[in-house]
């Protein structure tokens, strides 16, 4: 009996029984954000490592590890691969200090963060409101669920597929740059859109 161990993640690897095919065999293939990990698979008496994506291993103990074309990967693969979910995606958005008008680096995103939208089917969005240390807790609070509350209205569900959009304020709390009470960062002026 052949047993498969991953001592690492496994970014990604399949096997596929091969109709009409002399031998089925696995691939190992980069993540999303291009780690790969190792796969070892053992029989009685041998044991198979992959380290390197696109090579693989015929799944019948023959030890032989083989590069893989991109194009054989498709072939074999294409059906799986295609079926992977889109992965969640995360936008940042800064804000003008003491209001809601958007920096206009972040102004520019927003066709982006809609296009994104809209490759999600039934997109789960998440968006919650920052702000940064200057002034009351309470009027941070109000403020950063007005900034989270503005961008919300870009995911229109009579234009775009979409589940849910959550709305959350968390003030001057949850700090993306940690500072002191009363002090100005932009970067803390924020509000944080995940995709799902």
């Amino acid at each position: 009996m052949t047993t498969i161990s991953l001592p690492k993640i496994l970014t990604f690897a399949a096997a596929l029984g091969l109709s009409g095919c002399a031998k089925s065999y696995l691939v190992l293939l980069e993540d999303h954000d291009g780690s790969t990990g190792k796969v070892i698979f053992s029989g009685a008496n041998s044991e198979t490592v992959i380290e390197q994506a696109g090579f693989g291993a015929a799944l019948d103990n023959s030890k032989t590890v083989f590069k893989v074309e991109q194009e054989k990967i498709n072939k074999d693969f294409g059906r799986a691969l295609a079926s992977e979910p889109v992965l969640p995606e995360i936008f940042l958005l800064y804000f003008e200090t003491g209001g809601t008008k958007l920096t206009a680096e972040s102004a520019a995103l927003i066709p982006k963060i809609i296009e994104t939208a809209g490759k999600h089917p039934a997109a789960d969005i998440s968006v919650i409101g920052h702000t940064d240390t200057v002034g009351d807790a309470g009027k941070n609070e109000k403020l950063a669920n007005e900034r989270a509350v503005q961008v919300s209205r870009l995911f229109d569900p009579s234009k775009l597929d979409v589940k849910e959009v959550a709305v959350t304020s968390h003030g001057e709390k949850n700090l993306l740059i940690k500072t002191g009470d009363e002090t100005s960062e932009p970067r803390n002026r924020r509000v944080e859109v995940t995709i799902r």
